[in-house]
């Protein structure tokens, strides 16, 4: 049965994957500065309409004319951050109301409400900081980790899903390959914060060449100054490339991985876990394949950060049903097991 708690977690998880959409559609759109300050827009609580209102914000904000379309989805992405920020709110305090109950979540649910204040601080500086790569690629990836942590809750207080008693190799690899794929989330957050997305415009070469001239260098460089507006990139071509086709290795070893896993849980009798793996797998390569075909269209752009997620809560989702069973927790499970025969024996019969 489902634990107090259960249809909020998932509510609030849902909610997760609808605000990290909207985040990338609003980077994917160049509208990450369609309001120049924070949390208003313009001074405003929403999106400046009236000409009055417009000749106000330009005077406030001269060097950012309003542009109404990307103001609006700016303000959506806040207005839907600030709704999935009050309701993880309301899950922590229940679970510090419930904590006394047996089997009953209380870090997880703080975790995740420091983690989404500290959500809210990225969005600030992305905005204020004139969409800083470091700061960009951390809020996204703060999007994702929320997006993970709550699919975890979701599932902690399912009442589903009993660990799974198997080799610890196999613990050890969903592990590896869940760590790969945060890796590959993280470079594609830098190749979107850097605008290097279409840097390659050829599959399976780049520029024609296998190998083409790249500057990692400037490409990695993580002390990049802080001021100058990244709307656009500030990055050179070579460093772009760099970056890119990191992006496509990690792809390639990405893939190898998880296609050994899906070996590997299909061996264990776990075929579902492995169909559902290669699924999100193949769903997520043909989609990066896409972007670099079709040149990067807004909805495949969107989908490919879908299904980064998709693949991210599958590999929690595989890691969840093979992580280790506790001494106390295979007693509980024993002490359950040792009732539930004694139950059904008092149903049967005399003399069965």
């Amino acid at each position: 049965m489902h634990k107090p708690g259960y249809r909020l977690a998932l509510f609030a998880t849902l909610l997760t994957v609808v605000v990290v959409l909207l985040g990338a559609y609003t980077r994917l759109t160049h509208a990450g500065l369609g309001c120049p300050d924070w949390p208003g827009c313009y001074g405003f609580l929403g999106v400046p309409m009236s000409e009055h209102k417009q000749a106000i914000a330009e005077a406030r904000f001269p060097e950012a004319p309003v542009e109404v379309a990307k103001g609006w989805y700016e303000m959506i992405h806040r207005y839907f951050a600030g709704a999935l920020g009050l309701v993880i709110l309301a899950i922590a305090i229940q679970a510090f109301r419930r904590r006394e109950e047996p089997a009953q979540p209380l870090k997880l649910p703080l975790v995740i409400l420091a983690l989404v204040i500290l959500q809210g601080a990225f969005g600030m500086w992305t905005v204020t900081l004139q969409l800083w790569p470091q700061v960009v690629t951390a809020h996204l990836l703060g999007g994702f980790a929320t997006l993970s942590l709550l699919t975890l809750l979701t599932l902690r207080l399912s009442g589903r899903f009993a660990p799974l008693q198997l080799p610890g190799r196999l613990r050890a690899l969903a592990a590896a390959c869940l760590l790969l794929v945060i890796g590959q989330i993280v470079l594609g957050g830098w190749v979107s914060s850097n605008y290097a997305a279409v840097a390659c415009v050829d599959l399976p070469t780049c520029h024609g060449e296998w190998w083409p001239a790249m500057d990692f260098g400037k490409g990695f460089h993580l002390t990049q100054h802080i001021g100058p507006n990244y709307l656009g990139g500030q990055l050179d071509s070579d460093a772009r490339t760099a970056i890119h086709m990191s992006h496509r290795l990690g792809a390639l070893l990405v893939t190898l991985a998880l296609l050994a896993l899906a070996w590997q849980l299909r061996g264990a009798k776990l075929p579902r876990l492995a169909g559902l793996l290669l699924l999100a797998l193949a769903l997520q390569v043909c989609l990066g394949i896409s972007n670099v075909v079709f040149h990067l269209p807004l909805l495949v752009a969107v989908a490919h950060n879908a299904g980064g997620a998709a693949l991210l809560l599958t590999m929690v989702l595989i890691n969840y049903r093979l992580r280790a069973v506790s001494a106390v927790t295979r007693d509980a499970f024993d002490r359950v097991g040792t009732r539930a025969v004694i139950a059904s024996r008092a149903l049967l019969p005399a003399g069965k």
